[in-house]
């Protein structure tokens, strides 16, 4: 696969959420208006790449922002304004880091930031919210899929599945999501990662 693809339907899909997503709250913010509103979901493929190995090596990632997490090691990584990206071909983390007056609950998530979300993204669907007990304390799980961005060249894209993680602490939100292509197999992989949450 060539490099200018990988990156294209890696880390764009997550970057241009990250950017409507990184704001003072969860209000959705002015301007970040649905570019594909009528995008219809594309059909995932049957055996997908994407399945993170058993024997894939975690280290640790330090943020400036407060918090370190577990990510897999020799992926790509992007230092960003607001956190930063780790990618690997299909598959991608990326950490993001905005300001909010309170921790987000079950009804302003689905109110709030899904909403913004299902704007912001390429014909999402969310399958779940629910809070979550997890070391570093109480956070919010969104579970949904959304279509790659197109490739610039070849203009395909993939069906992608998703988990996104709301950590707040002292008038602090953390997201971390988590993709790859649908039916690729991570759930052990995301699991620890989301887990290796935890402020400094």
């Amino acid at each position: 696969m060539k490099p200018h693809f990988r990156k294209a339907i890696s880390v764009l899909p997550a970057l241009t959420v990250a950017a409507c997503l990184g704001t003072t709250s969860l209000v959705p913010a002015l301007g970040c208006l649905p570019a594909s509103a009528a995008e219809k979901p594309i059909q995932p493929e049957k055996n997908p790449p994407g399945d993170i190995p058993d024997t894939q090596v975690f280290i640790d990632y330090t943020s400036p922002e407060g918090f370190t997490l577990k990510v897999p090691e020799g992926w790509a990584r992007s230092d960003r304004a607001d956190g930063a990206s780790f990618v690997d071909k299909l598959d991608g983390v990326v950490v993001s880091v905005s300001k909010a007056n309170a921790a987000p609950t079950l009804d302003s998530a689905k109110a709030d930031y899904v909403a913004k979300l299902e704007a912001a993204g390429r014909a999402v669907r969310v399958s779940a919210v629910k809070q979550v007990k997890l070391p570093a304390g109480a956070a919010i799980r969104i579970v949904y899929t959304s279509n790659s961005e197109p490739n610039a060249v070849t203009n395909r894209q993939v069906r992608l599945e998703n988990e996104r993680y709301l950590y707040f602490k002292d008038g602090k939100l953390v997201a971390l999501e988590l993709y790859a292509p649908k039916g690729a197999d991570n759930v052990d992989q995301w699991q620890l990662m989301s887990s290796s949450f935890r402020w400094k």
